[in-house]
């Protein structure tokens, strides 16, 4: 890549490089991340150079700070790497949330059963409430339960029940995870009665 110096202020920010590193002195790895021992900072620039790479300082606090020689490029590429993972393992212990209504068009399932299947693939615990109001919250507690596993029946992602389906205070819920030794469930339509309820109450 060539001896670089920075470009943009948020590299400045991130890692000094180059003639931007400050100490007199460092602990200085190769390329192949092998000790070159505590050195001047002005030799350890001179090898870079002549490899045609770029010296960036990768733990300003120790002491002496410690400086890697390594191509800008690749230097990056494994940052972003990091970062990406960490941020990744910090997302997995999230809860999302969704609701239902009995009466949710067909559609509507539809579309909240893939939203809900894209949060367990991502890692996910998923909460479903199924919303009641008015004459359906005195219904028989296993036709709730029945229109509930109608709809967990359609999401379309292998997952586990983590709460059974129980009371809740906004009518019944249940919690799911993302179980990877269960096959993907292949999207499907609701049934047609999933949807519909009984003209009277039970």
């Amino acid at each position: 890549m060539g001896f670089t110096k920075y470009t943009i202020q948020h590299d400045k920010e991130r890692a000094r490089m180059n003639e931007g590193i400050r100490a007199p002195e460092i602990r200085c790895l190769g390329p192949e991340g092998e000790n070159l021992g505590v050195i001047p900072t002005r030799d350890a620039l001179a090898k870079a150079r002549e490899l045609g790479l770029d010296l960036i300082e990768v733990s300003p606090n120790a002491n002496p700070p410690v400086c890697r020689i390594t191509d800008y490029g690749k230097f990056k590429y494994e940052q972003k790497k990091k970062d990406k993972e960490v941020k990744a393992r910090a997302n997995v212990t999230e809860t999302k949330e969704a609701q239902v209504k009995i009466g949710t068009s067909e559609h509507d399932m539809g579309i909240k059963a893939q939203k809900i299947a894209n949060w367990l693939k991502e890692g996910h615990r998923v909460k479903i409430d199924l919303f009641l109001w008015g004459r359906y919250k005195y219904m028989e507690f296993e036709f709730l339960k029945e229109r509930l596993e109608r709809f967990l029946a359609i999401i379309p992602e292998g997952y586990k029940i983590a709460e059974a389906i129980q009371k809740s205070p906004k009518g019944l819920a249940v919690s799911l995870e993302r179980d990877p030794s269960k096959k993907p469930r292949l999207p499907k339509k609701a049934p047609p009665s999933a949807p519909a309820a009984p003209e009277q109450a039970a």
